[in-house]
């Protein structure tokens, strides 16, 4: 940077003994006589780059910082009339401490001083990796560890007042599993960055019809696992969820009363009274070194908290989360701290880590697995909704089973594993729990098999594997399988499914197709025989495909898992939204409208 001083440059940096340099260098000096005396110790050392001399200085050394600094840049010159530019004197330096900080000159005695300070505090160990000015000045941008953006905004008229912005958030590792809510208004991710994200499209109060823009809008969980698997409590009641990591423990989270609020403010629909009804948690509060979220009641005694606001937190200083009603979309501070959701169960069973989970239609029950080597570890797991209680083990794989799914009117479970089979299993709520048994298993594929789907209609479903092929099977007399037909072999190994329903009549629907390298395609169904049809014959069943994505709209690698937002039964050819994730750390949403 060039100072308005004649002939004077300023350079700054930064270093892990947390302090800040300022230096200065003056040319056009006159070259000292080789002896060596003290004037020359603080007058700094000469140096000639061409026909130029310069001498170097310290002009001033910042300390504020209570970590390594990371990142330090001046503020970018600004056009005055006739083109001059000016150089304002004020430097920007971001720090691990999780602090940004505004240096500038005093006026009276020139000593720099810290003018402004912002910062966040969240469960996050790292702080920021780098600071970034606006070309204007008046913005301000932090990175850190996390992936995330930090932006603030001097919003002052008189004086100054830095206010946070917001900012375009996401998962910073790979994106394991998601899911649509029970009525489709938002989506739920997990990932192995050990978080849980909801995201939905945040409508404008002022202008309805502006354009939607999807924001996150609560963090229920923040873990200290990689979460694998998650899976919506589908019926009546409260919003809850169930998830599976890297752990041996299936844990239940319960949605906030601050929540449902905040969803009504994004998405300007009416309340379910039923979402309401009973939701005495306000929030959830989780320790510094806890896994568990511990609830906030709305009726609660407010404990006096003892931590100070006026520098960077630890965890003797970590205050309570503030439970908040969200009236525009919520920055990273107030994600990663005032949206969390209690965690109301735990399910114990398991003998490895979670792999995979998956609800049935009612909200009756939830299927568990987990990575297994062998076939008692890989038995699958139900639990009843409500009680939580363990009301079957289901034994048919020898092998990780990798995918579950409920048929759309609960009478089976299918699951196809690492061990190239797929079974079929017949259940059965009942008062004391659940009655099953092994309707049929079938080595369907040569390869493991990575993805299976219901048709929505029907006893029909997909399944996918490494081998590169999409099969098309039917449920026969409730005792056996029937393959109805193979989609022609992909490129790629095919890594997720998703079937979804578009016409009754003809038993007609949408597969979307997911493959280790990031492309999606979609293929177009029908025939067959649905689940409400009693007559034995199945007419002729056939596949086409319909679309394949541009791959500049696709994954760049692996897709995880794919989701069809429920369809609207009152309008079966209205567009639905297809959800996805993947390796490349990416959630996408598409619209499919039929033309």
């Amino acid at each position: 940077m060039t100072s308005s001083e004649k002939h004077s440059l300023f350079l700054v940096s930064s270093s892990q003994d947390k302090t800040i340099r300022i230096w200065k260098m003056t040319s056009d000096v006159q070259q000292r006589k080789d002896n060596i005396g003290m004037a020359s110790y603080i007058e700094g050392p000469l140096f000639v780059a061409g026909n130029t001399s310069y001498q170097l200085s310290l002009e001033s050394l910042l300390v504020g910082h209570e970590d390594w600094v990371y990142s330090v840049e001046w503020q970018p010159p600004t056009l005055l009339l006739g083109g001059e530019a000016h150089q304002p004197m004020s430097i920007l330096s971001a720090s691990m401490d999780k602090m940004m900080m505004i240096w500038r000159p005093e006026k009276n005695t020139g000593l720099w001083i810290n003018s402004v300070t912002v910062g966040e505090l969240s469960h996050s160990a790292l702080g920021f990796y780098g600071g970034h000015w606006e070309p204007d000045g008046k913005s301000i941008l932090a990175h850190g560890y996390g992936g995330f953006f930090h932006m603030w905004r001097d919003v002052g008229l008189d004086s100054e007042n830095w206010q946070p912005q917001i900012v375009p958030s996401g998962h910073f590792a790979p994106v394991s599993d998601l899911t649509w809510s029970r009525s489709g208004e938002y989506l739920l991710t997990v990932s192995h960055d050990q978080t849980a994200r909801i995201f939905a499209p945040w409508r404008s109060h002022v202008n309805p019809g502006d354009v939607i823009c999807w924001r996150e809008i609560a963090r229920p969980q923040i873990h200290g696992h990689d979460i694998n698997c998650v899976a919506f409590v589908q019926g009546t009641g409260n919003h809850r969820f169930v998830c599976g990591a890297d752990e041996k423990v299936c844990r239940v989270f319960e949605a906030t009363l601050s929540f449902l609020r905040t969803l009504q403010e994004a998405t300007l629909l009416k309340p379910d009274n039923e979402d309401f009804d009973d939701v005495q948690v306000l929030g959830a509060n989780m320790s510094a070194l806890g896994l568990s979220q511990k609830p906030i009641y709305t009726h609660g005694k407010e404990s006096p908290s003892s931590a100070s606001n006026d520098g960077p937190d630890s965890m003797e200083t970590i205050p309570d989360a503030v439970p908040t009603v969200f009236t525009e979309p919520p920055v990273e501070d107030q994600l990663a701290w005032n949206t969390l959701w209690p965690e109301s169960h735990k399910l114990y069973g398991h003998g490895n880590e979670l792999f995979s989970i998956c609800c049935d239609h009612a909200g009756k029950l939830v299927a568990s697995s987990c990575k297994a080597q062998s076939a008692p570890v890989a038995e699958i797991w139900l639990w009843e909704v409500g009680t939580w209680k363990a009301v079957g083990r289901l034994q048919s794989h020898n092998l990780t089973v990798t995918q579950m799914e409920f048929s759309s009117d609960n009478a089976f479970l299918l699951s196809v594993s690492r061990d190239r089979h797929l079974s079929v299993f017949s259940i059965k709520k009942t008062e004391e729990g659940a009655q099953h048994h092994l309707v049929t298993k079938h080595e369907a594929h040569k390869r493991i098999i990575w993805a299976c789907s219901w048709n929505p209609f029907g006893y029909e479903f997909a399944t996918g594997s490494r081998d590169k092929t999409v099969k098309i099977w039917c449920v026969q007399d409730a005792s056996s399988v029937k393959l109805l037909a193979t989609l022609p072999q992909f490129r790629e190994s095919v890594t997720a499914l998703a079937w979804t329903g578009r016409d009754r009549a003809r038993n007609a629907g949408i597969i979307a197709v997911g493959m280790d390298n990031g492309l999606i395609e979609l293929w177009s169904v029908s025939g067959g025989r649905a689940a409400s049809d009693s007559s034995s014959d199945l007419s002729p069943f056939s596949v086409a495909c319909m679309l394949r994505f541009d791959p500049l709209l696709c994954h760049v690698s692996t897709v995880h898992r794919l989701r069809w937002q429920k369809p609207d039964s009152a309008d079966e050819k209205a567009a639905i939204e297809l959800s996805s994730c993947g390796s490349d750390h990416c959630v996408r949403v598409f619209a499919v409208r039929d033309t």
